[in-house]
């Protein structure tokens, strides 16, 4: 990023749309997103270099899973795995003219790459994680939306409320989490460029974090340490990167029955609020292959003994 950013770039009608999360294969976490968590496959299929299968939550937000494919044509999803595990691995955000945002992101301090044109169907480019806070931004220009047949081994089962009344509503994605060692670079970014309106921001344990929405489903929630701490900074275990994804924030009925979750006590589950005593669990990164998910109690649902795992 430029170190002096035009304020006024802006990408008017920008919304979020998905977060990726590159796994080696697809069933590495159908079974979390789909059984435990109720998403319904919205679309997917055979790429050059990947396969994309996009998941959709009852809000409406989708995660979008990457493993590669035809690796001979493009090795880039494979590379990305080598070099970095299974984890998240970019945002896209779609826009109403592509060529409008190409002119928006050079003048706030960014040139894209991998433009694309070719497709009128699908036309991108993207923002180099190093000059985008530490992830992938794809912006994209979408004719039409694109649905698909699930594949057969998509799972159909759902978890079970514990009372054994039937099954758990699907969750909705709220959130993705991304930690960030400059904030103020991060919101110049999203809040900015990309035109996120701030919904809710705070301070708690060293931290401060800010809440951003676009007119879609799925919002980000940025955190960075806090201004001038008398006590140093919070280590965000970012290794000398700009950023990182580091969980998704989902609602969800009976939080506490999701295979693997435990009360979230963790200093980014709790941040911001609800914690365990509100009913809050969290999945470790470690067991959702490399992004971790923060699961508060859907509003108005009661919770129940946790079931058995």
């Amino acid at each position: 990023m430029s170190t002096t950013p035009t304020e006024d770039a802006r990408i008017e009608g920008a919304v979020l749309d998905h977060v990726a999360h590159a796994v080696p294969r697809w069933q590495d976490v159908w079974h979390r997103y789909a059984a435990d968590l109720g998403a319904e496959w919205n679309s997917g299929g055979p790429g050059p270099g990947f396969a994309p299968a996009q998941l959709r939550f009852a809000n409406g937000a989708r995660v979008e899973v990457l493993m590669p494919w035809d690796v001979d044509v493009n090795d880039f999803l494979v590379r990305f795995l080598s070099a970095s595990g299974p984890g998240p691995h970019h945002l896209t955000f779609k826009v109403p003219d592509l060529e409008a945002a190409i002119d928006e992101a050079r003048t706030f301090g960014i040139e894209p790459v991998g433009i694309s044109f070719a497709d009128p169907e699908w036309m991108e480019c993207f923002l180099h994680p190093k000059l985008a806070t530490g992830v992938v931004v794809q912006l994209a220009q979408q004719r039409t939306a694109w649905r698909s047949d699930p594949p057969d081994d998509y799972p159909a089962d759902r978890r079970r409320r514990a009372d054994g009344s039937g099954p758990v509503p699907p969750a909705a994605l709220r959130q993705v989490c991304h930690l960030v060692a400059d904030l103020d670079a991060a919101l110049a970014l999203f809040g900015g460029l990309l035109a996120g309106r701030v919904t809710a921001e705070g301070r708690s344990d060293r931290l401060r974090w800010v809440d951003l929405a676009w007119s879609g489903p799925l919002g980000v929630r940025l955190v960075g340490t806090a201004d001038a701490d008398p006590d140093g900074p919070v280590p965000l275990a970012l290794a000398g990167l700009p950023g990182r994804v580091h969980h998704l924030r989902m609602e969800v009925e009976e939080p506490g029955g999701v295979p693997g979750a435990a009360p979230a006590t963790s200093l980014f589950g709790t941040l911001g609020g609800p914690d365990a005593a509100d009913g809050a669990y969290e999945i470790p990164r470690a067991d959702n292959a490399g992004l971790g998910v923060v699961l508060l109690p859907a509003p108005g649902a009661t919770e129940q003994a946790p079931a058995s795992r």
